[in-house]
């Protein structure tokens, strides 16, 4: 059987399918900020609400707690429960700040915050802390046969992407996570794989449940 890139898996015979989606976008999102618990904005609640039904049908859904999670989640049309876990990553002190701001203040602690993922300057989390909580979010996942969804933040896509992949925690900012992407990844004879990665949810056509041609 041995161990997975996500550590201790056992063999199985079923596969469960996970869809990772980034949340809609927020006024962080467009300056470029290190985010609090803030709301979808109008442009992101717009788009969101544009891909209700696009996820198809999934047996169980979770979204992070922070409130622009629950609110695509909900525009999404899924019956998603909150997930600690599923957090976004806790920036401490850098919260509602511009990293350029923070660079011209601390050049020191942005550089260490960007090359060395177990360096948390602000106080908050480091890279591998949230590596680690995405292992043990996965590891949470069902045995059984299933189609599971999840509404989360860029970190955690990314953070669960290098665990499929085994690729080094330092690859972290190599990953471009953007609004309302998806990222799947399936789990077969106790390995994960990544399916698919980045492709951006699309409008559904509220009548009729099809995404218009050309979405």
């Amino acid at each position: 059987m041995g161990r997975t890139p996500c550590g201790g898996w056992r063999a199985e015979r079923v596969t469960v399918r996970v869809v990772l989606i980034s949340h809609a976008s927020t006024a962080a999102t467009r300056e470029a900020r290190f985010p609090g618990d803030e709301p979808l904005d109008e442009r992101g609640l717009a788009a969101a609400a544009a891909c209700r039904g696009a996820l198809g049908r999934v047996r169980a859904a979770w979204h992070g707690p922070e409130r622009r999670c629950r609110q695509t989640a909900e525009a999404l049309g899924l019956d998603a429960e909150p997930d600690p876990l599923l957090a976004d990553l806790d920036a401490g002190d850098w919260r509602g700040r511009r990293p350029a701001d923070i660079g011209a203040e601390n050049p020191a602690g942005l550089s260490a915050w960007t090359s060395d993922p177990g360096e948390a300057p602000h106080g908050g989390e480091s890279i591998l802390d949230v590596v680690a909580r995405m292992t043990l979010w996965l590891d949470r996942l069902p045995g059984t046969a299933s189609r599971v969804a999840a509404v989360t933040h860029p970190a955690l896509v990314r953070a669960a992407v290098l665990l499929v992949l085994d690729a080094p925690p330092a690859a972290f900012w190599r990953l471009d996570v953007p609004p309302l992407s998806q990222t799947h990844l399936s789990r077969h004879d106790g390995r994960w794989r990544l399916r698919e990665s980045g492709h951006i949810l699309g409008p559904v056509d509220q009548d009729t449940g099809r995404r218009p041609p050309g979405a």
